[in-house]
């Protein structure tokens, strides 16, 4: 009988200890936790704004950067200078992916616009950060994200659409079949509206793109961090590198360039410094681009967006053919 009691005082003493054991692991386990490098005083990573050239993100050439503040005077971001040779990459990368765009079917075009609107709403809460960062209010950021959505969702739309209404059949009084249709202009070089970053830019790239055309886009010099953050939502949703190209930098250093370089075929103002599209104009003249311009626009109205925005950049062929007796 001694020895039953003294393995059972054996065996309740282990249990006991086992318990203690048991009780203590969590409140280890949480010390250890508490006290991980991981969890705790990491840096963060902070993100580089650069350039969008042929569906890479290099840094500009030139080396240069100004700094982007946000309404308070914060220090936000060094924001790329982009050079002259920056646009000149912009405009061959342009050219390179302008007759693979072109020659796709309008709703091919159509269906990368709207996974455009797709993953910029996966993406709403960034976007309406970076807004805020830049001076507008919780609200107006909101409505803009919003807006911006339903504008690429609306150009999705009429991509496939614009050939059917705007072309036509000609009566002529002779024996041929005479045919007008829409064709795209080319390599569209935009100067971005400067106070609306995020809708702005969407509102001029969405039509061009739509109609077939690529394009090279210098973003708000002032709001600049929206450009470069679409321009890795559109890296992510199949448009081909080349069909959009985003710069950051100087207005007054790059409009000279976008008016004047021989390979574009049309160039479009935001402004309303008569002065300076007048100038836009007269290098434009050099190689007769076809000059767009959007005086006072306020990219928030419905007005902003419309089919005949796409009828800007294209170009009509008319074809003549033969009527046999």
């Amino acid at each position: 009988m001694k020895n039953a009691s003294t393995r059972g005082s054996s065996s309740t003493a282990r249990s006991q200890t086992a318990k203690k054991k048991k009780a203590t692991a969590p409140k280890a386990a949480v010390a250890k936790t508490a006290t991980s490098p991981a969890s705790s005083d990491r840096i963060r990573v902070q993100k580089t704004y650069k350039i969008y050239i042929g569906g890479k993100f290099p840094r500009t050439e030139s080396g240069r950067y100004y700094k982007a503040w946000d309404a308070d005077g914060t220090f936000l971001a060094d924001i790329c200078l982009s050079s002259r040779k920056d646009f000149r990459n912009s405009v061959k990368a342009a050219r390179g992916a302008f007759c693979d765009w072109s020659g796709r079917a309008a709703f091919n075009r159509a269906q990368i616009l709207y996974r455009v609107s797709e993953m910029l709403e996966g993406r709403r809460a960034q976007f309406i950060d970076e807004l805020k960062q830049q001076g507008s209010t919780a609200a107006q950021a909101r409505a803009e994200v919003n807006l911006a959505i339903e504008r690429l969702v609306h150009y999705a739309g009429w991509a496939d659409k614009v050939q059917q209404i705007f072309s036509s059949v000609n009566p002529v009084a002779s024996s041929h079949f005479n045919f007008s249709m829409l064709e795209a202009t080319g390599v569209v070089a935009i100067l971005a509206p400067e106070e609306h970053s995020l809708i702005g830019l969407v509102s001029v790239m969405a039509p061009v793109i739509a109609g077939g055309n690529t394009c090279v886009i210098l973003a708000s010099e002032s709001k600049p961090l929206c450009a470069i953050t679409l321009a890795e939502v559109l890296h992510a949703s199949d448009v081909p590198g080349g069909v959009v190209n985003i710069l950051t930098g100087s207005r007054d250093e790059l409009t000279g360039h976008f008016a004047s370089h021989m390979d574009v075929n049309a160039v479009m103002y935001t402004g309303d410094d008569t002065a300076v599209l007048r100038d836009v104009q007269i290098q434009a003249a050099e190689n007769v681009k076809h000059v767009i311009h959007h005086a006072n626009q306020n990219w928030m109205n419905a007005e902003a967006q419309s089919p005949y925005f796409i009828l800007d950049a294209q170009e009509t062929k008319t074809t003549w053919h033969p009527i046999g007796n």
